[in-house]
């Protein structure tokens, strides 16, 4: 068996990429998909044969409409499955700090986003799921201790 037939029987796992972006005053830029029930910070999934800063950048740029370039990984967190998701791997750049003349170029696209938000960590937990709630206050600590951590379901492991 060749190595390139021996790779294809490896195990495949989802993946996402996305971005921490801050305001000023240091609150989180949060966004609100139309087709689930709790909002997000801007990302997505990784394509095929894509990094995942390259997907990183792709979604800030069809989801806000912004040409960003991210900074240092913040965040790596290994999602479990569960019913309908296999598991995964999210990890989480360094947007860092929006200008207002950035803000005031943010533009939506309408069947993929309802609105966005600058929240605080408490505004953002009331509109996360528990785990990205737990995902993005971690993505605030390494940004502010200036490390990368390791999560798994969100929860620190190292």
């Amino acid at each position: 068996m060749t190595n390139a037939d021996y790779t294809a029987t490896l195990p495949r796992k989802r993946m996402g990429a996305a971005v921490l972006l801050s305001d000023g005053r240091g609150r989180v830029l949060l966004v609100e998909p139309t087709y689930k029930d709790y909002w997000e910070i801007p990302g997505g999934v990784v394509d095929a044969d894509e990094s995942p800063y390259a997907a990183a950048v792709r979604e800030l740029e069809e989801e806000l409409g912004l040409s960003v370039q991210p900074g240092r990984l913040l965040v790596t967190d290994w999602v479990p499955p569960r019913p309908g998701r296999t598991e995964g791997f999210m990890l989480v750049f360094d947007g860092g700090v929006l200008t207002p003349e950035h803000t005031a170029r943010i533009r939506l696209p309408a069947e993929e986003l309802r609105s966005w938000a600058w929240c605080t960590e408490r505004e953002a937990g009331r509109r996360l799921s528990d785990l990205l709630a737990r995902r993005i206050a971690a993505a605030v600590r390494a940004r502010a201790e200036n490390t990368t951590v390791y999560l798994e379901n969100g929860f620190l492991v190292a």
